[in-house]
């Protein structure tokens, strides 16, 4: 319990920090024939980098989640888990449901909350995407009711919404003939990657559980590519404290891929590679990240070290140079792909190539660099002074 105490705390205090960079607007809905008001959270570095685009994050019941989930968002883009993003909440009535309201007979949303969903899809999301720089990963944030109704962009012809968090969700009763009758296998088909987390929680009622437990295995059993099911149970008695919970979980899964390689990663997708399959492995890896976040990170140096062992090991290093041109593709300023390749020379005797590529290498390092004078003694050893 102290150690949530303290996370949460730190999460506060962290968007505390940020709190000066909150944009509030009052946008002008055709749809809603009214103006509602949004909150818009622009990371550091947004002004500074004028090139760089970011996630779009929109967050429903903007009154309470959307603070929790900018907390979370700035601490996993501090710890390296997750790109920065920009994150909108958008206000709801709270008086009588009716943004969230669907037919207890079917299903189907209510004319108000049709409309609600139209202000999401075609006024919100246009105008942050036609206002910010943002990267095509778009992602849509309910909890309870709302939770319910961002499932209904599930039924988009354009599968646009690249990431669907349904925190302690309260779906219709008719929930599982929605979904089927969405057509969820084009998701399959596009060349992108999508994310559907659910959470259930022992703080909810049995039917309620009951429900969540259908939705989750109804999902997960239509293994579709690129379209990852999320199904976490939280062990609490508390539906507020599963909330402050679900949403760092889901941020884990949803942005797994833009975390450097864990053991996990490793064991499952990388350790029974050819060399050749370890490298085209990492470079996609960095690829994917880039085009779906916007961020061009270079590649860690932990990531190259991480499948070293691969490439040195098997088929008796002959892929070194591969290695090495991989590398240097995708961060060209790093010396690490001109080391590779030097390595990769020397060990076929060709001594004057090695000497050229270590000293490529070397002269990109900063002499403050503590490897400079490791990398350096390469260049020694030669005999290449």
């Amino acid at each position: 319990m102290i150690k949530k105490s303290l996370t949460l705390l730190f999460i506060l205090f962290c968007f505390c920090g940020f709190s000066q960079k909150i944009i509030q607007k009052n946008l002008e809905s055709t749809f809603l024939n009214t103006t509602r008001s949004i909150n818009i959270y622009i990371p550091e570095g947004y002004v500074k980098d004028s090139i760089k685009n970011y996630p779009l994050t929109v967050v429903l019941d903007e009154d309470y989640m959307f603070d929790l989930y900018v907390g979370n968002a700035v601490l996993f883009s501090k710890k390296d888990k997750a790109p920065k993003q920009i994150v909108v909440g958008v206000s709801m009535k709270d008086s009588k449901g009716e943004d969230i309201s669907y037919n207890i007979n079917n299903g189907q949303l209510t004319s108000s909350a049709q409309n609600f969903y139209t202000f999401i899809r075609d006024e919100v999301i246009f105008y942050m995407e036609s206002t910010y720089r943002t990267s095509p990963f778009i992602t849509l944030v309910g909890q309870g009711y709302s939770a319910n109704l961002i499932t209904h962009f599930l039924q988009e012809d354009t599968a646009f919404i690249n990431s669907f968090i349904c925190i302690n969700p309260s779906f219709s009763d008719f929930i599982g003939g929605e979904l089927q009758s969405y057509n969820l296998s084009k998701f399959g088909r596009e060349d992108n990657t999508f994310y559907f987390y659910t959470n259930n929680s022992t703080s909810f009622s049995t039917d309620k559980q009951t429900q969540i437990d259908q939705v989750q295995k109804g999902l997960a059993g239509l293994g579709l590519k690129n379209f990852n099911i999320i199904n976490d149970i939280i062990d609490t008695p508390s539906s507020i404290s599963a909330m402050s919970e679900a949403i760092p979980r889901a941020l884990t899964k949803v942005f797994e891929v833009y975390s450097g390689i864990t053991k996990e990663e490793y064991d499952k997708n990388i350790k029974d590679l050819a060399p050749l399959d370890a490298i085209s492995y990492l470079e996609n890896k960095y690829l994917e990240i880039e085009f779906l976040f916007g961020s061009s990170l270079g590649i860690r140096e932990n990531d190259i070290y991480a499948i070293e062992n691969i490439i040195i090991e098997k088929e008796n290093g002959d892929r070194l140079r591969d290695f090495g041109k991989m590398i240097l593709k995708i961060f060209p300023s790093s010396p690490l792909g001109d080391y590779y390749i030097g390595r990769y020379y020397e060990s076929g005797k060709m001594i004057k190539k090695a000497i050229t590529q270590y000293k490529i290498g070397y002269g990109k390092m900063d002499p403050a660099d503590p490897n400079a004078d490791a990398f350096y003694e390469n260049i020694l050893r030669l005999g290449g002074q």
